[in-house]
């Protein structure tokens, strides 16, 4: 498990600085298209710092699926889970999404939908590569 903690902060610092670039990238293109968009330097740093934690928890949270004595049902669970409340928090922090139960549910459909169908994509995309390599190797 030591060496499990060891992966997530090492992907964590490879790739959390992919965060505030996007970022970065979101309000220029808002200050280009939105009259009189404005940040404080507070909001940027806040924004910074955050979308920097919520990219290195993204990168990070890979390795549950490396675990070999989790099923993969545990290692979705814990991924999933780890990846919510990273962006709750963070899109909450930065006032990008209210505080409401409303809100709070509507986006967790939207975010468990975009978990599901990105995972049904993964497994049938490797499930296909599996079965085209065993092919070969027959």
């Amino acid at each position: 498990m030591k060496g499990l903690w060891k992966e997530f902060f090492r992907r964590g610092m490879l790739f959390g600085g992919f965060g505030p670039l996007i970022m970065g990238v979101v309000y220029g293109v808002l200050s280009l298209t939105v009259e009189e968009f404005t940040l404080t330097g507070g909001e940027a740093c806040l924004g910074v710092f955050s979308t920097y934690l919520l990219a290195f928890v993204h990168a990070g949270v890979s390795v549950f699926n490396q675990v070999p004595a989790w099923s993969l049902g545990k290692c979705a669970f814990y991924h999933c889970g780890a990846l919510y409340l990273a962006y709750v928090t963070c899109y909450l922090i930065n006032g990008w999404l209210t505080f409401s139960l409303r809100v709070l549910l509507l986006f967790t459909g939207i975010f468990l939908l975009g978990y599901l169908v990105i995972w049904l994509i993964v497994y049938i995309t490797m499930k296909r590569l599996s079965k085209r390599l065993n092919k070969q190797l027959a």
